[in-house]
């Protein structure tokens, strides 16, 4: 399993940053829109394993009125697009609202476990504002360097992996407390702290390389370190919803991996807490 994971995650790797590199920014849309509705049939599933597409054809519906509504170039047009900036603002109100239901679990789920409407809700606030992050940091300071967005997406989802392998490290060392042994039994509160350790760390080196000014340094700082403790909560969140469908993966589309929400769980969470929390850090 180990090795098919590695073989997995090498050809992973260049694709992702292929992407976000190489491609020109419409036809990133269209990746990022590929990932999006991969990620909406596989929460289909945390629904009703048979009707998957149902969701998905939901979400894809609710994508393309927001895309007529807000073309990619007006993205950035006179500073952050109002309605972007709302679904983004959305998607930080649920992950607030996520976080009572992951330590409330499983007396929680009596919430919204029989309720599809409820569950199909949830994946709107969690991929919509997901989708839109990506397009947004890819996008930032396009027409003068075509590459500046691609390094600041870059950025975040190292933040992400940083924090992922310092968990591991710290948690394999030291993880003695349970984070949040209903939902996910392996992870520990050693390892998250360890993982948030690394990933600030990383920030730290990042800013003052780049000889940031101390105020946007201390916003992309804190925005990092929220940012962490966000995708910690994506990562719970989604193993929540399969612990309550039944499911080991969210797919099989990734050998040795399983699906794609299974990769980009922490990420639905850390993306537009970023934007968020760098946006209001910065206006202060």
């Amino acid at each position: 399993m180990l090795k098919l994971r590695i073989i997995t995650a090498l050809c992973l790797i260049p694709v992702v940053l292929g992407a976000i590199f190489l491609l020109p920014l419409p036809f990133f849309a269209l990746f990022a829109t590929a990932v999006y509705l991969l990620a909406g049939r596989e929460w289909g599933r945390f629904i009703d394993t048979q009707k998957s597409n149902v969701v998905m054809v939901f979400l894809a519906l609710v994508l393309v009125a927001l895309m007529a509504t807000v073309p990619i170039g007006h993205i950035w047009a006179d500073g952050l697009h109002g309605l972007v900036a709302a679904v983004l603002g959305a998607g930080a109100l649920w992950w607030l609202a996520a976080l009572p239901l992951v330590l409330g679990y499983p007396a929680s789920s009596r919430l919204w476990q029989q309720r599809p409407w409820l569950k199909a809700v949830f994946a709107l606030l969690s991929l919509v504002p997901f989708f839109w992050s990506l397009l947004v940091l890819r996008s930032y300071q396009y027409e003068q360097d075509p590459h500046y967005g691609a390094w600041l997406l870059l950025f975040v989802m190292a933040l992400v992996w940083a924090a992922d392998t310092g968990a591991y490290f710290a948690g394999k060392a030291l993880g003695k407390h349970k984070l949040c042994p209903r939902v996910s039994p392996g992870k520990t509160l050693e390892g998250m702290i360890g993982g948030v350790l690394a990933a600030c760390a990383l920030a730290l080196v990042v800013a003052t390389s780049l000889g940031l000014p101390g105020a946007q340094r201390n916003a992309v700082l804190l925005a990092s370190m929220v940012a962490v403790l966000a995708s910690v909560l994506g990562d719970l969140v989604e193993s929540m919803f399969k612990r309550e469908a039944g499911l080991k993966d969210s797919g099989s589309i990734l050998p040795g991996h399983g699906g794609v929400m299974d990769r980009v769980d922490s990420l639905t969470a850390a993306l537009p807490i970023f934007i968020v929390v760098y946006q209001l850090a910065g206006q202060g």
